[in-house]
């Protein structure tokens, strides 16, 4: 039986403190976004579908999305 070598041992780099918690918001935002979608889908699973008349339409909110970037990008001269 032949011995494997050991894994080099690789040191970490630290991150900076503000880059630190910067990344844990995000890791923070990014949960609440999977539990508010983990929670549509639950409701989805246990109520059904909801009713055609009562959801907006896909353009609507492509065009709110694309108008709300547009507002949040600064204008080119």
């Amino acid at each position: 039986m032949s011995e494997q070598p050991a894994p080099p041992d690789h040191a970490r780099q630290q991150l900076e403190p503000a880059a630190a918690d910067g990344l844990r918001a995000y890791a923070a935002k990014t949960r609440a976004s999977a539990d508010q979608f983990a929670a549509v889908l639950e409701d989805i699973a246990a109520n059904g579908l909801p009713s055609v008349e009562g959801c907006t339409p896909w353009e609507e909110l492509r065009e709110a999305h694309l108008a709300r970037l547009a507002g949040q990008r600064p204008a080119v001269a």
